[in-house]
């Protein structure tokens, strides 16, 4: 049997459907994989192993009896640890949740269920997806499976970390700022934030609803494709889910980018970038052109004003939607005698990481009488300018090319205490999210250390297909895909 962690997701499927391996053989090799190599990287908070091999005993069953399986039978995949699962805890890496159980699943686990993909378990993250670097984790940090000592993005580091490991060939992030692109970029693999709308937010814990979007983490687009038409879709318990039609993906990836117009924002490549990153995306520029697609540059106006609306707007939300955690209803309670006020203080004080806290307050100021108006008002009308620049763009051009962070992945414990610096790298990747845009990011290349560098497609409003096919065509036309971490199984 060849190594099942070198086959992509559709190539597991197809080995399961034509009988050549079991869904059983499949999880308990990741099974495997997880326990021997999580250990140093710490992907994972939780391992569902016990109900994965109920699962994969469950798809064998039906394929003996001749039963229809569904598209994602006996792939192995893991979920951020922010997706609500049912029986299954979900903590968002915070001790405010640790305990916390939910008694539902959201929409897109409920269709990873029907589509038979096998639940390996929940990956670390930032505190409530706050973070760049997975550092803020409330449990302990993940590591970059390319250098242990690097941090493997943020904030939905383990997902990353896990496809890039080879301990799922899939995972499931969210994306509020950047968290699935930049993680994609510093762990070389692919990373999908789809349009906003495209997938049902039903079930993931809020940070800022109308940023957040859940996306996919894959070791190629093809794989992105699969999963992608799996979870998408109109789901009428989230009022914000679009009703657009679901595309074909994979039919779609096969089509000719030949004539496509493809556009280079020069303020993404002006001053703070690393010479590194900045080349490789000037290679991925060339690549498009050797494939016949045209490249021009473009003008993004109002970029720099992006990193201070985003963290104007985005914290504003979050103190509004993490007012919910007060000690009473669900998730920690503070121990003794005390009355409300106390009791909501100390369980929220106790429960709450530095950074959480940070951006509580920061939203918090941002929405206090006096100064609505001067931030979070402002801030709403510099994003329709920045949704507007995008709009103008990509009414003449197909996409934008662009990176996604301006280095490659940080050591641990260089970034964490400077916090603003950290905010000011969201600079490339929060812009899509506040004009509601769909952006895949991909490996163009190594920089500093060997490390990967990511470069990201930023389309018009659900036209995933498009970055699908153009990632997918820079694939077959290059090798960095080719490398991989150096990880040994001792």
């Amino acid at each position: 049997m060849p190594d099942l962690i070198e086959l992509s997701a559709g190539d597991l499927h197809r080995k399961l459907v034509a009988g050549d391996v079991t869904a059983r053989q499949i999880v308990e090799h990741f099974l495997d994989r997880i326990e021997q190599i999580d250990g140093r990287i710490g992907a994972f908070n939780t391992v569902t192993a016990e109900a994965a091999l109920d699962k994969a005993a469950d798809i064998d069953a039906r394929l003996d009896k001749g039963e229809t399986v569904g598209p994602l039978a006996g792939v192995p995949i893991a979920l951020k640890d922010n997706l609500c699962t049912r029986g299954v805890p979900t903590t968002c890496s915070s001790k405010i949740l640790e305990h916390f159980v939910p008694p539902y699943d959201a929409t897109v686990v409920e269709r990873l269920d029907l589509a038979d993909a096998v639940l390996l378990g929940k990956t670390n993250l930032d505190e409530f997806a706050m973070g760049s670097t997975t550092e803020s984790s409330a449990f302990a940090p993940s590591a970059n499976p390319w250098d242990l000592s690097r941090v493997p993005g943020g904030s939905s580091g383990g997902s990353a970390a896990a496809v890039a490991a080879d301990l799922a060939p899939l995972a499931l992030g969210s994306d509020t700022g950047g968290s699935i692109r930049q993680p994609a970029s510093f762990c070389g693999v692919t990373g999908l934030k789809p349009t906003y709308g495209r997938v049902s937010r039903y079930g993931l814990i809020a940070y800022a609803s109308s940023l957040d979007q859940i996306g996919t983490f894959s070791r190629d687009p093809r794989d992105a494709a699969l999963l992608l038409e799996v979870i998408a879709g109109h789901d009428p318990r989230d009022s914000t889910s679009a009703r657009e039609p679901v595309p074909d993906y994979a039919t779609e990836l096969e089509k000719e980018v030949a004539g496509m117009k493809i556009g280079l924002p020069r303020e993404y490549l002006a001053e703070g970038i690393a010479l590194d990153v900045e080349a490789a995306v000037r290679a991925a520029a060339d690549a498009y052109q050797g494939l016949g697609a045209e490249v021009v540059d473009i003008s993004l106006p109002h970029t720099e004003y992006a990193v201070a609306t985003y963290y104007i707007i985005g914290t504003a939300e979050a103190s509004s939607n993490l007012a919910r955690f007060d000690g009473i209803h669900y998730g920690r309670r503070a121990d003794g005698k005390m009355n409300v006020d106390e009791l909501y203080s100390r369980s929220r004080s106790e429960g709450l990481g530095d950074e959480v806290k940070r951006r509580i307050m920061l939203g918090t100021f941002a929405l206090s009488a006096g100064y609505y108006d001067a931030y979070y008002l402002k801030a709403l009308k510099v994003r329709r300018l920045i949704k507007k620049d995008f709009d103008d763009a990509l009414a003449g051009v197909d996409c934008i090319l662009a990176p996604v962070a301006p280095t490659v992945a940080y050591k641990q414990g260089e970034m964490i205490d400077d916090p603003l610096s950290l905010y000011l790298a969201d600079i490339y990747t929060s812009a899509t999210n506040l004009a509601g845009l769909p952006a895949i990011a991909f490996n163009a290349g190594t920089g500093e250390g060997g490390l990967p560098i990511g470069v990201q497609l930023m389309g018009r409003p659900f036209e995933e297909s498009g970055l699908l096919r153009l990632a997918h065509a820079f694939r077959q036309a290059t090798d960095h895909h080719l490398a991989r971490p150096n990880l040994t199984e001792d």
